[in-house]
């Protein structure tokens, strides 16, 4: 007997069992940009009434601490705010809420996956200013994949109505965009922020990036606003790259101790004592919160090639 291989989703022509997969190639074109193949975004998933923002940034560049900062500063504003963290280690909201709290993964695993038998108390925490605290988690180290996560969660969100009465929502994303998963929150957010240091490590994450947002772009809302320059003294390096391929920082977070001591505190700036720097930064988150609700223009920046990034910035 003969048998016939068939590669799933390989074109089957006459004569293919004869044939290797270099001989025909599929073309790749999904709804994400050019040879994607991710899945679309299910439309009754889609986040209506709440302005939506998505911060990224290079592992460690301070998200986690800006996300905080920026969902306090709105709700100094009389908004309605909910943070989503979407990081395995599920510290992104522990500065507003005092404490790590579990992951809707965990939380949906301890009722066999029945969303219907939860209550909103038992995946979300009020923190700081009324801040409503998510923590979505993610897979374990080298199993499943971030999007499904952040699916389940805004799925999640959406049936138990928590979405209805939100101003803000901040997904704070972890690391680099390692993988079309975690770049899911962009399916839902009007604009992308991103943090950046001073430094060619964190511009250059920074470029990928914008790379990531600009292919989301083509099929979704998603717009980036601009950067964040965290923990740096000067912000020469992001304006020249800044100023390279069109882009714009709107913000810049100096490196002062008292953001250190703050997350040490398990508190947000917010909740700090009024020590000049401490006041200076909340000013600027403040600003950054202002700027954003007001609304950012939509740029388009264009990612520089490896090479060229190190000539602009590794060498003297």
């Amino acid at each position: 007997m003969r048998w016939k291989i068939v590669l799933k989703g390989w074109p089957q022509n006459e004569g293919s069992e004869h044939m290797s997969p270099r001989d025909e190639i599929p073309t790749l074109k999904g709804q994400d940009g050019e040879g994607s193949v991710q899945v679309h975004q299910d439309a009754t998933m889609k986040i209506e009434g709440a302005k939506v923002f998505s911060v990224y940034g290079k592992g460690g560049i301070g998200k986690s601490t800006t996300s905080s900062n920026l969902s306090a500063a709105f709700s100094t504003m009389g908004k309605r705010v909910l943070q989503i963290g979407c990081d395995p280690k599920h510290d992104s909201t522990f500065t507003l809420t005092g404490h790590l709290q579990p992951t809707v993964i965990d939380i949906l695993k301890e009722v066999d996956f029945h969303p219907e038998e939860l209550r909103p108390e038992d995946f979300m925490t009020e923190g700081y200013g009324g801040v409503m605290c998510v923590e979505a988690g993610g897979p374990p180290a080298g199993t499943g994949c971030g999007g499904y996560v952040v699916g389940q969660t805004v799925k999640l969100l959406k049936q138990h109505h928590m979405l209805e009465d939100t101003d803000v929502v901040i997904f704070d994303v972890l690391g680099d965009v390692v993988c079309g998963g975690f770049a899911a929150p962009l399916q839902h957010a009007d604009r992308a922020v991103i943090v950046t240091a001073n430094d060619f490590d964190s511009i250059y994450a920074m470029n990928r990036i914008i790379a990531a947002v600009q292919a989301k772009s083509a099929n979704y809302k998603v717009r980036l606003a601009g950067c964040v320059a965290n923990r740096s003294r000067e912000t020469d390096e992001v304006d020249r790259y800044c100023d390279v391929v069109g882009f714009k920082r709107i913000a810049h977070m100096p490196d002062v101790d008292a953001i250190r001591r703050s997350r040490l505190k398990k508190k947000t700036l917010f909740e700090m004592d009024d020590d000049e720097d401490i006041v200076r930064c909340r000013a600027e988150y403040v600003r950054l919160a202002e700027t954003l609700w007001a609304g950012t223009d939509p740029l388009a920046p264009a990612p520089m090639e490896d090479r060229d990034i190190f000539e602009l910035l590794g060498f003297d």
